[in-house]
């Protein structure tokens, strides 16, 4: 089976690449956002689920399948020594420049998982290859000693056992398509493809996790992440940006409606890319004013707007600019730093996509 919005765009690399539901019933128009967002919509909440799909063990050995998807299931074979039950993909987010505006970018995250009976949780990634773990999996109490990296998917995989998913433990691996380098955020996307992963196998065949269920419960888990970005990674759209409500959410229906506007640069002849300044050695420098200026020379070069993927300060912006004038841009900023003796900043492509989607 699939998820909604099948992801388009490049394929996914291991490193930075060069250039129903819930939330409100009533339709809503939404901010404009240069000229690639038009009026809101109401539409129902993520599509139910399609054909059935390999499972995870055929998916390592399937010649036409994802590099990335294939290679996640592989690792969790090679790692713990069994094929995943389930891959699940969940795309990275952002946040647009108006306030309560999400979308999802066609670069996925990827977690495989297999259902284990003893209690024990095996966490790895190839991100993290010599800081895989296995560890006891307690409901409650001081959690065991954890690389940092599995801080946060071992306080999931907690609270998705206390709700009644993986009690008996999961073998899990995750990866991403791209490194941290990128500036966009990557807890959001993992937590999401991990919560999917662990609970599609404690689902009916045939069925997709209770996607609105998952959300409440990654929001207590994880209260120090952004739940915007995880609401946009289970539920975007593709060609459209997904309209939060503000303020603390409310008890509703499970199958009440999202909102969504159009955001669909490619479609009104306009580029969306990711701006990133390359990462300086020891990663505490304050680079605030150079993407300053990497901004001003894009604008002077063309760009419509510009504005930070999430809501903490980065190294990175989004740009919007007219397809022709993509070239100039990045010509622009390129001997703009050049001219300052600074690394040129790589520049992403970025498709708006849907939302996580079983992969196997």
């Amino acid at each position: 089976m699939t998820g909604p919005g099948a992801r388009t765009g490049p394929a996914p690399a291991t490193g930075l690449a060069e250039a129903g539901s819930e939330a409100g019933s009533e339709t809503a128009s939404g901010p404009a956002i240069g000229p690639a967002i038009g009026t809101g919509e109401a539409a129902t909440g993520p599509a139910g689920t399609g054909p059935a799909a390999p499972t995870g063990g055929d998916l390592a050995r399937r010649a036409t399948a994802d590099p990335l998807f294939r290679l996640v299931a592989y690792a969790l074979e090679a790692a713990h020594g069994r094929p995943p039950a389930a891959v699940w993909s969940a795309p990275y987010t952002f946040h647009l420049g108006s306030p309560g505006l999400v979308a999802a970018a066609d670069w996925p995250v990827a977690a495989a998982a297999a259902p284990r009976t003893d209690g024990l949780v095996r966490l790895s990634s190839l991100a993290h290859p010599a800081d895989g773990c296995d560890l006891p999996l307690t409901l409650s109490g001081p959690r065991p000693a954890t690389p940092a990296w599995a801080a946060g998917p071992y306080a999931l995989l907690r609270a998705l056992a206390r709700a009644g998913y993986g009690r008996g433990g999961t073998d899990l691996h995750v990866q991403g398509s791209l490194t941290a380098a990128a500036g966009l955020a990557t807890e959001e996307a993992a937590a999401c493809a991990i919560a999917l992963a662990v609970a599609d196998v404690h689902t009916p065949p045939g069925e997709d996790p209770d996607r609105v269920r998952l959300a409440r419960l990654l929001a207590q888990a994880l209260p120090d992440g952004d739940d915007a970005l995880r609401r946009g990674a289970l539920f975007a759209r593709p060609g459209r940006a997904l309209l939060l409500g503000q303020g603390a959410p409310r008890p509703e229906p499970r199958r009440q409606r999202q909102r969504y506007v159009v955001f669909d640069p490619a479609g009104s002849g306009s580029r969306l890319v990711l701006l990133a300044l390359r990462p300086d050695p020891d990663g505490t420098q304050d680079r605030t004013a150079e993407l300053a200026g990497a901004v001003a020379c894009a604008r002077r070069a063309g760009a419509l707007s510009a504005w930070p993927p999430g809501q903490r300060p980065g190294r990175s912006v989004l740009v919007l600019l007219p397809e022709a004038r993509l070239a100039a841009v990045r010509a622009a900023v390129a001997e703009d730093f050049r001219g300052r003796a600074l690394p040129v900043p790589r520049f992403l492509n970025i498709t708006v996509a849907g939302a996580a989607r079983r992969e196997a």
